[in-house]
């Protein structure tokens, strides 16, 4: 059974800060053990502030890979476009500039299948393993149950045979990591911010709640869970 682990901060910017010395710290911990570290990290607004914190971190950045675990199927130049939000933060002419960054494929593709299988691709080349290991894995959490691009009531969290996948939701083709990839990660973080997260938390950490209505339950690592969670998103637990 997994087992999570929460620590709260006061206010966004808490979290923020408290986000960026997290991945900092455990980027240093993995560089002193292994040649290259391996991260992949969520899209959407609660991780911005952090991104932009950590790319100011004096890391061997040289060595670090960074991709995206779920991305909108959009040109990279779209406001709506993760990749964009990085190269607007955690790539803006800080030292985390110096890091890898190996975009998910999108609309240079024919659909979003062919992405997916792009992608799936991409990441078994950087990462080792079946299913590819990352180092670390920050997830974010929708107020559906939903994290990455695995939503509730489609297809894409059911899939266990690829590595990636289309997540088709809120509108959009998306292309994701899929439940297996996930759980390979060496340390999982949720980044959790905001009141409308609390219900959405308290299902994710709730042994009896089904990865049916809350995807983000199919997230099941070898080792502890880590939450990072403000107060508004854990008041009550």
């Amino acid at each position: 059974m997994t087992t999570y682990r929460i620590e709260r901060a006061g206010d966004s910017d808490s979290l923020a800060r408290r986000a960026s010395e997290t991945i900092a710290t455990q980027i240093s911990q993995v560089l002193d053990q292994r040649d290259r570290c391996r991260i992949a990290l969520s899209g959407g607004s609660t991780p911005a502030k952090a991104y932009a914190l950590l790319g100011q971190e004096h890391l061997p950045w040289e060595r670090v890979d960074v991709v995206l675990g779920d991305e909108r199927w959009v040109a990279a130049d779209d406001e709506s476009s993760n990749a964009r939000m990085l190269r607007n933060t955690l790539f803006d002419g800080g030292p985390g500039a110096s890091a890898s960054f190996h975009a998910v494929p999108t609309v240079e593709l024919s659909d979003a299948d062919a992405s997916a299988a792009a992608f799936a691709d991409l990441v078994s080349r950087i990462c080792p393993g079946e299913p590819p290991i990352f180092d670390l894995m920050l997830l974010g959490l929708g107020d559906d149950g939903h994290t990455a691009s695995l939503f509730p009531g489609t297809e894409a969290p059911g899939v266990t045979d690829r590595w990636a996948t289309v997540g088709r939701g809120k509108g959009l083709d998306r292309i994701t990591l899929t439940a297996p990839v996930l759980s390979a990660a060496r340390q999982v973080i949720f980044l959790v911010g905001g009141s409308a997260k609390q219900e959405a938390l308290r299902r994710l950490m709730d042994p009896l709640e089904s990865a049916e209505r809350t995807p983000a339950r199919l997230v099941q690592p070898a080792n502890d869970v880590l939450i990072l969670a403000d107060q508004d998103a854990s008041a009550g637990l």
